[in-house]
């Protein structure tokens, strides 16, 4: 496995083929650092949960550690990140990656319900505070998050944002990080099972979110694809090693992928909220039917009163609400 040098020349870096962008690797001291953080406080949550008889499912920490570390891992030092200053398209798959990959992937994690249940009661009163302070709360919320998401691509792509992070290695970070913290004030709230969410935020208007946020998302990608103007032309046009394609033509794959990556991302999401919006309602079905049960056991036998005693009425025979109306009116069998 190779480790070219970061900021080298290009003439130092070999033609970009199938084998190289699957074997070659450098090393990024932050984004280690990010990701060894990140892992070792969910694997102290886990293992906390587990000391204490409660496992945390496998599948949430597969998905975490593989998809959520995973894509930041590679987003930021596998070939992507050794080529993304001699290429546009690699930078753009890389951000990509950042922003709606990576995300997606801690939030499957749900570290914040994994928080709330690991760390000691006044810890969790805490957290669950600070989710529901105002600035979390205006962050998160659906419309502002996926703005925010929108924006910050729109911003770094068609303002000097992203060439002079080519140029200044510290900068560079700090984008990585802000498109990570971007694509996670949208997607966290989305799928965790701690309330986050305004209470109008159902499971079904969450799927009509992420299939908008979907279509949204595609828009950076479509813009950049059919810009006629080069973005970062003046480095890209510099740097560019005699083996690439023509600069125009690599912004325009650069697009095209973040089109298509962005769509495919939108499909596992949706699903995942399909998914949590059935369990929830299967968990809502369950506890209505333990409730009917209750209330249809037969009376405690009085005194004086015959052994047949009278089944309790049931709720919708003395509710005055609208739902308890339309099931007295519903014929018998129905």
């Amino acid at each position: 496995m190779s480790t070219p040098t970061p900021g080298g020349p290009a003439a130092d870096l070999p033609e970009l083929t199938t084998q190289r962008l699957l074997t070659v690797w450098q090393p990024d001291a932050a984004a280690l650092l990010l990701i060894v953080v990140l892992g070792g406080l969910y694997a102290w949550g886990v293992l906390r949960l587990a000391r204490r008889g409660e496992p945390w499912p496998v599948a949430r920490v597969a998905a975490f550690a593989v998809l959520g570390l995973g894509g930041l891992a590679v987003a930021t030092m596998s070939a992507l990140a050794v080529y993304d200053t001699e290429l546009f398209w690699p930078a753009a798959v890389q951000n990509v990656l950042l922003d709606l990959i990576a995300p997606l992937g801690l939030a499957l994690g749900d570290p914040l319900r994994l928080a709330a249940l690991a760390l000691p009661g006044r810890g969790a009163s805490r957290l669950r505070g600070a989710m529901s302070g105002r600035l979390v709360r205006f962050l998160t919320f659906p419309l502002v998050s996926t703005g925010l998401v929108l924006t910050t691509e729109l911003c770094v792509y068609f303002t000097p944002y992203f060439e002079t992070a080519l140029r200044y290695g510290p900068l560079h970070e700090l984008m990585y990080l802000h498109l990570l913290l971007a694509g996670s004030l949208f997607v966290l709230p989305m799928l965790t099972r701690e309330q986050t969410l305004p209470a109008w935020c159902s499971h079904p208007v969450r799927a009509a979110l992420v299939f908008l946020d979907g279509l949204i998302d595609a828009v950076p990608g479509i813009v950049v694809m059919t810009h006629g103007t080069l973005i970062a032309g003046a480095w890209y046009l510099h740097h560019a090693p005699a083996w690439a394609p023509d600069v125009l033509r690599d912004q325009q794959l650069g697009g095209g992928a973040m089109v298509t990556i962005a769509e495919l991302v939108s499909l596992p999401f949706l699903l995942a909220i399909l998914v949590q919006w059935s369990r929830a309602d299967r968990a809502q079905r369950t506890v209505l039917d333990r409730r009917l049960d209750r209330e249809l056991t037969p009376a405690a036998p009085v005194e004086g009163r015959p052994e047949t005693a009278e089944l309790v009425r049931p709720w919708w025979e003395t509710d005055g609400g609208t739902v308890g109306q339309r099931m007295r009116r519903q014929p018998p069998g129905s």
